[in-house]
């Protein structure tokens, strides 16, 4: 029956998403379909609306509605071009600087946004046009602006990891936001390194430096932006406030600099709020039916199922650990970070416990695979947002991509098998024993 009913589960979920059926909804009808195979129909009804409505009853999960709050505000509010400036004034000073402004650039904007498509997006706007300009091949730009959004997801603030705590039984928001720093920047370092050489090959040109006058300027300027890290993470790391008290000042934070920079206006206020509950109720709808479909899949144990077959197949921790990055990194293709983090968290987490991997170690490793996964066909969504903002198509595109998903793997690779990557700065800050 288990077998029977894990099929039944997984089939029904395809299936729906074959069709069009909307992610939550696909997966909310699966569980029903799965469920009905082990329980009574009221019973499935009934146990099934419990477990979606517990899904989403927890206060974390604000902490991820004012990290979706602020991201919007500052992307409304003028601190991503302060961003950009201190991104060219960094990346200025080697071949390809505008290659390598793109990449700080989402770096910088994606941590304070917590956003991969708005980085992506508001990247590609800019410096899409700059790069044509000074005759960078189009397909080579869109792909540096593609493979770097997603490293503004590993470097907090992000959602990924309050939702994979709420999926673990909650490990720690702080530990979790802490150990992405160093992944984060190891992801960054690689692809200005292949960046660099692939610039110099094509011999793009280095950007006009900058007077003295001007680079103190712009650091000025950028300083309040990149205090909101101090101040939200820093906090939360410190112990001073929790992570859903750390995400209100961040909303509180980001307001009172828009409104000194006087590029938020009371008229944008309603739409800011409008697109965060939409995306928001999207998240926690996804949540919800996630919850529902991890009770059908821990009633049935399927998840310890899983965990005996590949433990059975082999007990070698290095195989067990490449067979786990491969699931991801091939969901990750078909599949949005959220959904793929609800739905596949609950089956490789005990998997990895039984291995003995540190529960932090393991947030940061499935966060990188689903983050390396939203830049791949045929359903990445920064993909599509880099090929749309730049005019080029993607099949034009992936020759130069191709190139990129190699540091973002050895990145991967290096933080899978290396836990100090991820543990360091958490052991440091007294956040893991």
């Amino acid at each position: 029956m288990t077998v029977l009913t894990g099929i039944i589960l997984f089939i029904s979920f395809f299936v729906l998403l074959f069709v069009g059926v909307p992610i939550a909804v696909g997966i909310a009808i699966a569980s029903f379909i799965a469920a009905l195979f082990i329980l009574p129909v009221d019973s499935s009804v009934l146990v099934l609306s419990q477990q979606l409505i517990t899904g989403v009853d927890s206060t974390v999960l604000l902490a991820l509605v004012f990290f979706m709050l602020a991201g919007n505000i500052m992307n409304n509010g003028g601190i991503a071009e302060r961003l950009i400036n201190l991104a060219k004034l960094i990346g200025g000073r080697f071949s390809g600087s505008l290659a390598h402004t793109n990449i700080l650039g989402n770096t910088l904007f994606g941590s304070i946004s917590g956003s991969a498509i708005a980085s992506a997006a508001t990247m590609g706007r800019v410096m899409h046009p700059q790069q044509t300009k000074e005759g960078y091949d189009p397909s080579y730009s869109a792909a540096v602006n593609i493979a770097s959004a997603p490293t503004g997801l590993i470097i907090p603030p992000s959602g990924t990891p309050i939702i994979y705590s709420l999926l673990t039984g909650g490990t720690s928001i702080s530990a979790l936001f802490i150990a992405g720093y160093l992944p984060g920047l190891l992801m960054v370092a690689l692809l200005i390194i292949v960046a660099y050489f692939l610039a110099k090959k094509e011999n793009y040109t280095v950007a006009d430096k900058p007077s003295k006058s001007q680079s103190i300027q712009i650091i000025l300027q950028s300083i309040p932006s990149l205090l909101l890290i101090i101040i939200a993470i820093g906090g939360i790391a410190a112990g001073i406030f929790t992570a859903v008290e750390g995400a209100a000042v961040a909303v509180l934070y980001t307001t009172i600099l828009s409104l000194i920079y006087k590029q938020l206006h009371l008229s944008d206020i309603p739409k800011i709020l409008q697109e965060t509950i939409i995306y928001s109720g999207m998240i926690l709808l996804l949540i919800g039916a996630s919850t529902a479909m991890s009770w059908v899949l821990a009633y049935t144990g399927i998840p310890a199922a899983i965990t005996n077959a590949m433990l059975s197949a082999t007990g070698n921790y290095v195989l067990l650990l490449l067979m786990i990055l491969l699931i991801l990194l091939i969901v990750g293709t078909f599949m949005d970070i959220a959904p793929a983090l609800l739905i596949f968290t609950p089956i490789l987490f005990p998997i990895t416990t039984q291995l003995g991997v540190d529960p932090v170690h393991f947030g940061i490793i499935i966060g990188m695979a689903l983050a390396i996964g939203i830049t791949t066909p045929p359903i990445g969504t920064v993909l599509f947002i880099g090929s749309s903002v730049s005019g080029v198509s993607i099949e034009k595109i992936m020759p130069k991509l191709l190139i990129f998903y190699v540091p973002l793997i050895v990145a991967l690779l290096l933080v899978t098998f290396i836990p100090e990557i991820s543990l360091f700065l958490p052991r440091l800050f007294g956040l893991l024993e």
